[in-house]
């Protein structure tokens, strides 16, 4: 088996993808791609010219390299053709559905807004978009009351088994809760986003985000148990 995933260990969608591959330990090799360097764009450009990561290629297929993009995908993918102990796609047809439904819910509703108002931050004053991050922190907020009714009873985001839902929540509910804080308002959220920071597999991302985090423009807030001591 040869699995390559080209990522970077700051990018919140590609920490998606490295909690469902630690969850099950899968082997794998990392590429980092550094889109502000000029050749190792060209490389990841050769390989998927949207220019988009996480992209996972399984190498292992004799007739042909074949290259998967999509966190989603991706962690489907794996769960089909090198599944293992914690399957994150339930056999249950019901249960798949939620898993999804969750899945999608967090990258578009956590992840997108989230993201928006990081990218305003990096833009000069005269590119800067008020208008759209008053209403990417306007989702956000209804977003975290859906999250806080829905986590009331569970423990994950299905229920009781730990899925693909929860690979996408652990890096949304992280960045989303330092650009706009649910700490002091959505008490079902912090004790579920607690739980997921203490999965080893999330853990593990974060120390191997550390080094990268002083280029994240909201650094100043974040709290000092992410940061390296």
């Amino acid at each position: 088996m040869k699995l390559v995933l080209y990522f970077h260990p700051l990018a919140s969608f590609c920490h998606k993808v490295l909690m469902a591959l630690y969850e099950n330990e899968t082997p794998f090799t990392g590429h980092i791609v550094d889109l502000m360097d000029a050749d190792s764009r060209a490389r990841f450009i050769d390989v998927w010219p949207l220019g988009k990561f996480p992209v996972l290629r399984d190498e292992s297929i004799s007739e042909t390299i074949r290259t998967i993009p999509e966190t989603t995908i991706i962690i489907e993918y794996l769960d089909q053709h090198y599944p293992g102990a914690h399957r994150l796609l339930p056999a249950d047809e019901n249960e798949r559905l939620d898993a999804r439904l969750w899945d999608r819910f967090f990258d578009l509703y956590v992840q997108v807004p989230m993201q928006k108002i990081v990218a305003d931050r990096l833009r000069s004053d005269g590119e800067r978009d008020p208008r759209g991050v008053a209403d990417a922190r306007a989702t956000l907020m209804t977003a975290y009351d859906m999250i806080d009714r829905h986590m009331a009873s569970r423990t994950w985001a299905i229920g009781k088994s730990f899925s693909i839902a929860d690979c996408a929540a652990a890096p949304a509910l992280f960045y989303a809760g330092i650009v706009a804080p649910f700490s002091d308002t959505h008490p079902n959220v912090v004790a579920y986003f607690e739980r997921l920071v203490e999965r080893p597999s999330f853990k593990r991302i974060i120390a191997e985000a550390q080094p990268y985090f002083q280029f994240f423009p909201f650094k100043d807030s974040m709290p000092a148990r992410f940061l390296k001591g």
